[in-house]
């Protein structure tokens, strides 16, 4: 072993195991931070890897990247894991990974480091994508090594060490934050039978004391993609900053789900995604006017297993990526504008607007039958219905062959 780096944020679980990496192994570690978007004082995160030990420590500013060659691709793919999840960690991770497998090549690394836990699932995200872009990187997972059961022996060694912490004891949530969403876990939220407290969430405003007046926000999608809110065209990075600044005022984006992780343990989390929330509902809007109906139903029977590779850490698997071809490949006309109304906690589909739209008000009027003849439904049906028809008839007879022996 040469060199080690270490997926850093200046948490408690990281802190510690930059401090334990140097003890055990007595090689250096490079400290590396994924800019993913969070809420971070990384000057704060530097000046903290380096003071614990680190022989440097590289902050990598991948909030573009993460927007065009993640969340875009996830929006256009309408994927939503268990029909409720938005992605928001699984979707990060790949993208960290990436991030962290170019830094160590830079910079002569043979190992990585992360500080997921051997119950969850960021452990096999951040190890599958290794493993997909750099097999010939080792990996440690301190979690799986060291003899510390719980983020309570973390403190007594933090102490020991004289490492700062970020979080108390008496609030010791466990908390991922990207552009995308904020997701919350320990503490109180364990207990799935307890509502989760109001100052858990930190981006959302509380419906109840959200506008008393509804607002209105029109989207505006480029083959698949967002690419204007209200009229005004904007970059990725910052079209999601504004989704998410106009949905969190009205408190949308709020879940609170128990998750069928990949490993097979259910876990109880809470998420706020606000501006996703609105970009995806706008874009299944415009989709729903531009997609061919056989196309749509195709790509309907596949969101669930995209959302499941993403999920479990298959994002640079191969199929993972044939099936992200395809969805590309679907949204070469999905262009057009929705409208969403967002109110107390809630955002809907009010309107939706495409020059490619396949909708004809004129064939669906109930007002005008001219251009539909409404003879040819009669033929349709009976030939939809010949199997039925056969089924029922050779059914009815079984059923009078065994009511007669009887």
């Amino acid at each position: 072993m040469k060199k080690i780096l270490l997926a850093y944020s200046g948490g408690l679980d990281t802190s510690c195991i930059l401090t334990w990496l140097k003890e055990k192994y007595n090689v250096p570690v490079v400290a590396y931070c994924a800019n993913v978007g969070q809420e971070e004082d990384f000057d704060a995160v530097h000046e903290k890897a380096l003071k614990t030990g680190a022989e440097k420590c590289i902050i990598d500013d991948l909030k573009a990247e993460f927007v065009k060659d993640f969340i875009f691709p996830s929006i256009q793919a309408n994927a939503v894991y268990e029909a409720v999840y938005l992605l928001g960690t699984s979707l990060a991770r790949p993208c960290i990974a990436k991030g962290m497998v170019e830094a160590a090549l830079r910079e002569g690394c043979d190992y990585i480091a992360h500080g997921a836990t051997g119950k969850g699932n960021d452990q096999v995200r951040f190890e599958l994508a290794v493993k997909s872009l750099a097999p010939q990187l080792g990996v440690i997972a301190p979690w799986r090594e060291w003899e510390y059961q719980s983020r309570t022996d973390l403190f007594a060694y933090a102490e020991k060490h004289g490492i700062p912490l970020p979080i108390t004891k008496e609030k010791p949530y466990s908390m991922d934050a990207n552009l995308m969403h904020i997701s919350y876990e320990g503490g109180i939220l364990e207990d799935p039978w307890q509502e989760a407290p109001e100052n858990i969430y930190l981006w959302t405003k509380n419906p109840e004391e959200a506008p008393d007046k509804p607002q209105f926000v029109e989207i505006e999608f480029e083959q698949g993609v967002p690419v204007a809110i209200d009229g005004e065209k904007l970059g990725p990075v910052e079209l999601v900053e504004k989704a998410n600044e106009i949905a969190a005022a009205h408190g949308v984006g709020r879940i609170d789900l128990v998750e069928n992780r990949f490993i097979g343990i259910k876990s109880r989390g809470v998420y706020e995604t606000p501006g996703v929330t609105i970009l995806l509902q706008a874009h299944q809007a415009v989709e729903s006017l531009t997609l061919d109906k056989e196309v749509a139903h195709l790509k309907q029977s596949l969101v669930s297993k995209i959302a499941e590779l993403t999920y479990n850490g298959f994002w640079f698997a191969p199929e993972a990526q044939l099936l992200h071809n395809f969805i590309k490949e679907s949204q070469t006309c999905v262009t057009g504008v929705a409208k969403i109304k967002l109110y107390k906690g809630n955002s809907m589909v009010v309107a939706r607007k495409s020059e490619q739209s396949l909708y004809s008000e004129k064939m669906t009027s109930f007002e005008n039958m001219s251009s539909f003849n409404p003879a040819d439904s009669g033929g349709f049906i009976n030939i939809n219905g010949l199997r039925l028809s056969a089924w029922s008839q050779k059914n009815a007879s079984i059923k009078k062959s065994v009511h007669a022996t009887a």
